[in-house]
């Protein structure tokens, strides 16, 4: 069943490809990923025609399609995983955090990880908070820039939920980060939280030495 049910994606996919973005967004990201070159909502309404037509995925095949998706060599995979993710998170539990960490570290940049942090591991975080002193209190201390991402950015939707001090905890562990990518993720949760307490945001980015491409997109619409 999950080997036709991810060759028919194959084929639809393959269908509406377009070797001119492709190679745009090859360069976009890097040359770090294959594309077919189908455009975020030109994939997005086939993915949705896709599940309707096929269902998302039972809970005993989930990890073995997502993950086979993974494994595709074009990008558009992995955001079609991610999309399936997105509709059936309701079902994870704690014991699917492992193969979810997966995809953190694997394949690992921006466009996947943003997704799977506040999206899925932010929603697992609400559901379960035991899971948060296993996971993202490990995360952002270990070496893994996508995973010290991610604990920076579990908490980017939570606004009144936000767990305040966690949170900046996190962000004075890494704030001397010369990595671009935690940088901007240091601005940019502090700019989301600064939606709900800019108050806290603004003394917050006063009080403590960070990075000048951390401060200037976290105080980007609070000056």
């Amino acid at each position: 069943m999950n080997n036709n049910y991810i060759k028919q994606l194959v084929e639809l996919y393959n269908q509406h490809k377009d070797e001119e973005y492709a190679n745009w967004s090859q360069n976009y990201l890097r040359n770090q990923f294959q594309f077919l070159g189908i455009r975020t909502p030109i994939r997005r309404k086939l993915t949705k025609q896709f599940l309707n037509e096929y269902g998302v995925p039972s809970k005993e095949n989930l990890k073995e399609i997502i993950l086979t998706l993974w494994d595709l060599p074009e990008r558009e995979y992995q955001k079609a995983a991610l999309d399936i993710l997105e509709k059936v998170k309701k079902e994870l539990t704690p014991d699917d955090m492992p193969w979810l960490c997966t995809l953190l570290v694997t394949k690992s940049w921006w466009d996947t990880v943003d997704v799977l942090s506040p999206h899925i591991m932010g929603y697992l975080f609400t559901v379960y908070p035991q899971l948060i002193s296993s996971y993202a209190d490990e995360w952002i201390l270990g070496d893994n820039i996508w995973l010290q991402r991610s604990a920076l950015l579990y908490q980017l939707r939570y606004k009144k939920q936000t767990d305040e001090g966690r949170l900046f905890h996190y962000i004075r562990t890494r704030a001397d980060s010369n990595e671009f990518f935690i940088q901007k993720a240091i601005g940019w949760v502090l700019r989301e939280y600064g939606k709900t307490n800019p108050d806290a945001v603004k003394e917050f980015v006063a009080t403590n030495q960070l990075k000048p491409l951390s401060k200037r997109e976290a105080l980007k619409r609070l000056l």
